[in-house]
């Protein structure tokens, strides 16, 4: 899946701009103009995404975006733990059945999976494969 999601810019009354995400609910924030928005909206799309994870939720699945709508995309290591996040859901798999696979023990598992903490993108990959994911990288025009 590609961790991209549409966005609402509305404009406030006394300047700035005010963002939802409508696949997202609670991914909102604010910007003084257009460019902050954009850039708070990244961060907001990652922590409500986040609490999905914390809350043990499915991840949404990003809606087509609509006229007007601008689309965002998560940071590439919050996305691909998203995506870790969501095979082994899809696959009933346990943190601790993951750490059997990958000879690791489970409180590993656990920081992988968690998207505030920090993980090396290569250890993300080898915990893909072993679910029978890969991890692709997109570039896009800004």
């Amino acid at each position: 899946m590609r961790y991209v999601y549409p966005c609402v810019l509305t404009p406030e009354e006394g300047g700035g701009f005010f963002v939802s995400f409508p696949d997202v609910p609670g991914a909102n924030t604010c910007g003084d103009d257009r460019a902050e928005a954009l850039e708070m909206a990244e961060d907001a799309l990652a922590v409500a995404l986040a609490g999905h994870v914390h809350e043990r939720w499915e991840i949404p699945a990003p809606s087509p975006a609509a006229s007007g709508q601008v689309l965002v995309a998560v940071p590439p290591l919050v996305a691909a733990k998203l995506a870790l996040y969501s095979a082994m859901r899809e696959q009933g798999m346990s943190k601790t059945a993951l750490a059997r696979r990958l000879g690791l023990s489970e409180s590993v598992v656990r920081r992988l999976l968690n998207p505030d903490h920090r993980s090396h993108i290569s250890r993300i990959e080898k915990a893909l494969r072993a679910v029978g994911r890969r991890l692709a990288v997109e570039d896009r025009a800004a």
